[in-house]
């Protein structure tokens, strides 16, 4: 094992949780740390959605590489963004499904 695990932040829409959830699991059992997006149990407000999204990109910031959840290759507003974003900041970028 390196002196340091790979750290992968995981993205993708919160209708897939458990895919996401899954691929948390897989990832760590492989030895990787995982930053993935938060949850919540209740609705939450658009301050705190704008909060969230942006404590995602500094996640991404954290991260060695990002993996994207897209079942069926779905890619929401949110995470075409966060796309955008580590593609921007050179992070590479794989995906579950094809897009």
């Amino acid at each position: 094992m390196p002196d340091r695990p790979e750290i992968v932040c995981i993205c993708g829409s919160t209708r897939f949780v458990d895919e996401m959830r899954a691929a948390n699991r897989d990832l760590t059992f492989a030895g990787v740390i995982v930053v993935a997006p938060g949850e919540a149990d209740e609705l939450i407000t658009n301050e705190q959605k704008t909060a969230l999204d942006v404590l995602h990109l500094r996640k991404i910031d954290l991260a060695d590489r990002v993996l994207v959840v897209n079942p069926g290759g779905y890619i929401g507003e949110s995470t075409s963004r966060e796309i955008a974003y580590a593609h921007a900041t050179g992070k590479p970028i794989s995906f579950t499904d094809p897009v």
